[in-house]
């Protein structure tokens, strides 16, 4: 039987839940100033504040949990982190775009996983003051309140999409709103459990950083995470990417919604398609 921890889910999300707080006042200090910005692989923008709040929650994080492994957007990968049951995996600024443009809804989206399985997650919107957490067993909540799922009466389903989606939604008869296109994937998932959105899906590339913070909050919420072509999501294994993924609040719209990334984008048949795939306009 493995080795029990000497901290529970509860106590990390209470780390994560400072940490963020702390992230957050680093990165609003670059928030709509002058940044140094450059671009990663496969055209991805990174700014100096990605690279400070990474090396604080870095710093902090592995300082208060020694034994955890480690998986950032903003640190190279390490495969010594496959040799840990539980590992932190952090997105500094989740949202890089929108944080360049000086949108106000990225996020500090941290997350600690356990064999492959989000226990702890936080997803932290410093400008909007909006605090999503949630741990395994202890329901999900915002600003420290239960999260409950707001309904519109008669509004038709909120669903954003990218382009090639739309189009295969409308030609399937769905009728539904398109929603805001958010910047951060984190807050965009999050927003299922509000009711804000219907439903969130993210085109095949996203990294486990992008996602596990709002796995578990969402998982909590009583919503399914799924990448449409082998089901939940498992994190820290040696290929960080996923496949198309969806999260649902109506089940009714799961086949449709399914159906469209399916037709879009397929199902990756080695990792190199996922990488190929990250960087899609679509």
């Amino acid at each position: 039987m493995p080795e029990a921890f000497s901290t529970s889910a509860a106590q990390d999300l209470e780390l994560l839940r400072s940490a963020a707080v702390t992230a957050g006042i680093i990165a609003a200090g670059y928030f709509r100033r002058d940044l140094k910005t450059w671009t990663k692989e496969f055209g991805s923008p990174v700014t100096e504040a990605d690279i400070l709040v990474d090396k604080f929650l870095h710093n902090s994080l592995l300082a208060a949990r020694r034994d955890y492994g480690w998986l950032s957007e903003e640190t190279a990968d390490n495969p010594e982190r496959l040799q840990h049951r539980r590992i932190f995996i952090v997105d500094p600024i989740d949202g890089t775009r929108g944080f360049i443009r000086g949108e106000d809804s990225w996020t500090v989206s941290l997350a600690v996983v356990e064999d492959g399985v989000p226990i702890a997650g936080v997803v932290y919107a410093p400008v909007r003051d909006e605090m999503y957490d949630a741990f395994a067993g202890g329901g999900a909540r915002l600003n420290g309140a239960p999260l409950t799922r707001r309904c519109v009466p008669g509004r038709g389903p909120v669903i954003p999409a990218p382009g090639a989606v739309h189009q295969e939604l409308q030609a399937a008869g769905l009728d539904y709103v398109r929603g805001p296109a958010l910047p951060s994937l984190a807050y965009r998932l999050v927003q299922v459990a509000t009711g804000t959105l219907d439903g969130a899906v993210a085109r095949r590339g996203s990294q486990d950083w992008d996602i596990a913070g709002a796995a578990i909050i969402l998982a909590e919420a009583g919503i399914e995470l799924e990448d449409v072509c082998v089901g939940r999501p498992i994190f820290n294994r040696a290929e960080v990417r996923h496949g198309a993924l969806a999260a649902l609040s109506d089940n009714s719209l799961k086949a449709l919604v399914h159906g469209a990334l399916l037709r879009v984008y397929g199902c990756p048949e080695t990792s190199s398609d996922i990488a190929g795939m990250e960087n899609s306009t679509s």
